[in-house]
């Protein structure tokens, strides 16, 4: 789950999930319904864009074996080893 949260594909998606949610209550409140269809849609779009992305992250990731992952998570993110503050 740690690793979800460090995701910028989830950051982007749930933002881009919660602008639609943004716009589809804006267009309640307006009783516009286009504005609601258009943000339901986009809301869809965003899960489906997202698990297509992860799907296919996934599916590249297959050819790796663990020794390349500790290679590739040996230094903590955002720590620069010639840093010595």
């Amino acid at each position: 789950m740690k690793y979800k949260l460090m995701s910028r594909k989830f950051w982007i998606c749930a933002a881009a999930f919660l602008s639609s949610i943004a716009t589809s209550i804006s267009g309640i409140a307006s009783d516009n319904k286009v504005v609601i269809v258009t943000g339901s849609v986009c809301g869809i779009l965003s899960a489906a864009i997202y698990a297509f992305a992860e799907a296919w992250v996934d599916a590249k990731g297959v050819d790796i074996d663990d020794s390349d992952l500790d290679d590739i998570y040996d230094v903590p993110y955002g720590y620069d080893e010639d840093d010595d503050d």
